[in-house]
C-alpha cells in the first residue's frame, strides 16, 4: 500500500509540474504578445511622423519583428551582464 501511495504522489507531482510549466508558457506567450502590441503601436505612432519615416506611413510587420528582436537582444545582454559569475567573449565578425 505504501508503494501504491508513493506512486500516486509521484504521478500527482509530475502532473502539477507539467501544469505549472504549461501555465508559465502561457504567461510568457501573453507577455510577448503584449510587448509586440505595444511595439506595433509605438512604431505606428512613429510612422505617422513624416520627418522620421521619410514620408512612409505606418509600420510594417518587419519593422515590428526587427524592433522586438533588438529589444530581446538588449534584454538578454542586460541579464547576462548583471550576473557576477558570467564571462562573455565578444568575437568580431571580420
Amino acid at each position: 500500500e505504501k508503494a501504491e501511495g508513493d506512486k500516486v504522489l509521484a504521478v500527482k507531482a509530475a502532473e502539477a509540474e507539467a501544469e505549472s510549466k504549461y501555465l508559465s508558457g502561457v504567461g510568457v506567450a501573453r507577455q510577448r504578445k503584449a510587448i509586440v502590441d505595444g511595439l506595433r503601436n509605438s512604431i505606428h505612432d512613429l510612422g505617422d511622423n513624416d520627418q522620421i519615416t521619410g514620408g512612409r506611413r505606418g509600420a510594417s510587420q518587419k519593422d515590428v519583428v526587427d524592433l522586438l528582436l533588438l529589444t530581446q537582444y538588449f534584454d538578454m545582454l542586460g541579464i547576462v551582464g548583471s550576473r557576477p559569475t558570467t564571462t562573455t567573449v565578444y568575437i568580431p565578425e571580420d
